[in-house]
């Protein structure tokens, strides 16, 4: 069965080089990465070069459940391009590109089998606009 390809972008209002370290610092990660309010990052850890690993902890607020995102870059072009493997050998690629004075960034992954499509686009295109506040308040 071929695995579906989902597509989320958001335009952010900051240039290039403050979008790409605020997407790849644990300590802006932790600020910006959950799809919604009940939802929080407690830890990241982020090792960006190829082989290199990041594991971000996604946690409910209420303790009542949580998980690992973690995976294994694939490449790394700094300031334009992020390609990673998940534990589930999912890929993800991430595109950044400065139009304008705003950077777009494009996020292309394969979804899983267990939860709708819609679902999961509606999860990732959260945790980007989280991240678009983020960076356009820092």
């Amino acid at each position: 069965m071929e695995t579906q390809k989902v597509k989320v972008q958001s335009a952010i209002n900051a240039p290039l080089k403050k979008v790409w370290e605020a997407y790849n610092n644990p300590e802006d990660i932790v600020n910006w990465n959950q799809a919604s309010p009940d939802w929080h990052c407690p830890s990241s850890e982020n090792d960006l070069r190829v082989g290199g690993k990041f594991k971000n902890k996604m946690a409910a607020k209420d303790g009542s459940f949580e998980f690992d995102f973690e995976g294994t870059y694939t490449e790394v072009t700094p300031y334009n391009y992020l390609s990673y493997v998940l534990g589930d050998e999912r890929t993800a690629d991430v595109r950044f590109s400065e139009s304008n004075g705003q950077t777009l960034v494009d996020v292309l992954f394969d979804a899983e089998g267990t939860n709708p499509v819609d679902m999961q686009r509606e999860g990732w295109q959260a945790i980007l606009n989280s991240f678009k506040d983020y960076v356009e308040n820092k």
